[in-house]
């Protein structure tokens, strides 16, 4: 009798956690009225992760490996499996080589690039992944100047670049700079772009530009932060996506030293990992 009463208990008490679990991981489906932007940990690339307050999310590159599974485990629910937008800023295999691997695991409804011709195998193994979502439903978009995306809850991205037919370019020149907005804050993100784009996007609408985070460039590389642009962004914060004693030498000395004089507060995944903001439209907040 006592035998059974325990057992009785038991089962209970196993109940109760597993009704505590359920009710834990539905409650996370309602996010408070805050934009979530998180810039994942994904060594040597970029990946960054965005909710908004309706709970819609958005995936921007998927760095170069499943690496980006994990970290997306870390930010979502383990029952969602759909994920609004995915958008690769360009096909280096540094943003898009984990992707293949997202898009097998989740649900996706629109998939944005730049329209960048390129015959890396990652580039292309994403290519036929998008052709084979297409025709489950996905949406496939070629990202160009004055689209909007509409995420809810107020935040939309603006598509700043490219202005044109991308096919035939350099892959970093062809990268899609986008700007994350939500009431008075912004999140300017611009892949791989160069200088000369940077440049091309001051001397097009320099008023249009300013943002409270700035990913860093080419993951801090001289070719890209010109003092124009940093300037006209004018971020508090400036996030480097990098992977530690990378090859490359990022960041660069020159780019440390300008974020410096421009007194911009650099947060660097290589040593804090994944970085989240949250913005209630006013104030955007490190976490």
């Amino acid at each position: 009798m006592h035998t059974m009463r325990r057992a009785g208990w038991m089962v209970l008490i196993t109940l109760t956690f597993v009704a505590w679990g359920v009710w834990t991981a539905v409650l996370q489906q309602f996010p408070d009225e805050v934009l979530k932007v998180s810039f994942l940990d994904v060594g040597q690339g970029d990946a960054v992760f965005i909710q908004s307050p309706a709970g819609n999310q958005m995936l921007i590159d998927g760095g170069a490996d499943r690496t980006v599974l994990r970290r997306l485990a870390d930010e979502m629910p383990w029952y969602d499996r759909t994920i609004d937008v995915i958008l690769a800023t360009h096909p280096d295999t540094d943003h898009v080589g984990g992707l293949f691997d997202v898009l097998g695991r989740y649900e996706v409804s629109y998939i944005f690039r730049p329209g960048i011709q390129h015959d890396a195998p990652a580039a292309q193994s994403l290519l036929l992944q998008i052709a084979k979502e297409k025709k489950g439903g996905a949406q496939e978009v070629l990202a160009r100047r004055g689209q909007v995306i509409d995420l809810g809850g107020g935040v939309y991205v603006e598509i700043l670049f490219p202005d044109r037919n991308v096919s035939g370019i350099e892959t970093n020149t062809g990268s899609i700079v986008l700007r994350v907005v939500y009431g008075d804050t912004a999140f300017m993100l611009t892949g791989d772009s160069p200088q000369s784009i940077e440049e091309y996007l001051v001397g097009i609408d320099s008023t249009h530009l300013e943002s409270t985070v700035l990913k860093i460039g080419h993951h801090g590389s001289r070719t890209s932060s010109s003092v124009a642009f940093v300037g006209y962004v004018s971020p508090q914060y400036g996030v480097l996506s990098r992977g530690c004693d990378n090859s490359y030498g990022h960041p660069h000395k020159e780019v440390v030293d300008l974020l410096g004089r421009l007194e911009i507060r650099v947060v660097d995944t290589c040593e804090e990992g994944t970085i989240t903001f949250i913005s209630d439209g006013e104030i955007v907040s490190k976490i």
